[in-house]
């Protein structure tokens, strides 16, 4: 693989604070950091909820993604991180929804916590442009 590496910017950005790019475009690849359910100003988006929480990971893949070039269609491998694996069901009709076959390489873990305790999902993509 040759190629530039250029971060992906956002107005906006929900990680700033964190010193975290959002991702990071090398040639025809996208890597990007795990996304969770924070909002454009910072704030946990659907606190308790993981319905919501998963919604709003996946709003701000998409827009990592359009930043970067690529979008949803494109992604070739995911890293699901979960607080709880009894929402596991939820993480497959997600792929379902979200992902169009084939279907993107998939690693899925339960951990004990996330970087923000009301955190319950955080998700990382690799995609191509």
């Amino acid at each position: 693989m040759t190629g530039k590496a250029t971060p992906i910017a956002l107005e906006n950005d929900p990680l700033e604070p964190y010193f975290i790019a959002p991702g990071w475009r090398v040639g025809d690849l996208v890597f990007l950091s795990g996304q969770a359910s924070i909002g454009e100003d910072g704030s946990i988006v659907g606190e308790g909820d993981f319905d919501a929480q998963l919604a709003q990971t996946f709003a701000n893949i998409e827009r990592v993604l359009t930043a970067a070039g690529s979008d949803l269609s494109k992604v070739v491998k995911v890293v699901i991180y979960m607080t709880d694996m009894t929402h596991f069901p939820k993480i497959v009709e997600a792929r379902k929804r979200y992902f169009v076959s084939p279907y993107p390489a998939d690693t899925t873990l339960e951990v004990k916590g996330l970087a923000l305790p009301e955190l319950m999902v955080e998700i990382e993509v690799t995609a191509t442009v």
